[in-house]
């Protein structure tokens, strides 16, 4: 679900850099379902562990490009590729500059520099933070929350160094994740827009006999535990 006061609306005609926190192994997938689903035509993008890409090889089809993590090489062929795909108009570039996973309320984290680096290089485009956490309300399966904040334009910024752009990034990160984390603190539904629905119930085996209770009492089963994604 949305955050239905986040921020969606960038223009498509500029390249598109967008960054978020990296709380679970389901994170790629999640980027790659949000840009289908809000900023399509985009071209997604994002880099993923070298090793890993080997191991999920699916992942290339997806927009996913190899990365070797922690070393000079490494770093130099994720600047020259990221920039390379950052001259489309309709790319987006999907990172997680945490660098590895880390719970949604520890932002000790000092972002790795070469999403800063980018953004310095770049004369053109929108760089765009969304926070992201997957929590339990009602239901057996979790929900995936996420807010999208206040977009930067690229051009508004033509003398920010590498420095500047790492602490505005990590602001604006920081402070999304912050926003979001009270809408789910008071698990408070209103706030957001669901764009898809899960499955709800506990389960094929004790949800037949709700069912079967259900029919013999002339009562409407209802699967879902509450109301806040009815």
């Amino acid at each position: 679900m949305r955050d239905s006061l986040s921020h969606a609306n960038v223009p498509a005609e500029q390249p598109l850099i967008v960054y978020a926190n990296h709380p679970s192994w389901w994170d790629p997938l999640t980027a790659q379902f949000l840009n289908r689903k809000l900023f399509t035509p985009r071209q997604f993008f994002a880099p993923i562990d070298a090793a890993a890409l080997q191991q999920y090889r699916v992942f290339a089809k997806l927009g996913f490009y190899g990365v070797k993590l922690n070393s000079s090489e490494g770093a130099a062929a994720f600047l020259k590729q990221s920039r390379a795909i950052l001259h489309s108009n309709d790319a987006s570039l999907w990172l997680t500059p945490e660098g590895r996973f880390a719970d949604v309320r520890d932002h000790s984290a000092v972002l790795m520099p070469g999403m800063a680096h980018l953004c310095a290089r770049m004369q053109r485009g929108w760089v765009l933070p969304i926070a992201i956490e997957y929590v339990f309300w009602e239901e057996r399966l979790p929900e995936c929350l996420f807010r999208i904040g206040e977009p930067v334009k690229v051009a508004e910024h033509p003398h920010a160094s590498k420095s500047d752009w790492q602490t505005l990034l990590t602001d604006r990160m920081r402070h999304n994740q912050t926003v979001l984390s009270e809408r789910v603190i008071a698990r408070d539904s209103e706030a957001f827009e669901n764009l898809l629905a899960g499955a709800h119930g506990a389960g094929i085996v004790y949800d037949s006999m709700r069912r079967l209770k259900a029919l013999a009492t002339g009562q409407r089963f209802k699967a879902a535990h509450g109301n806040k994604l009815q």
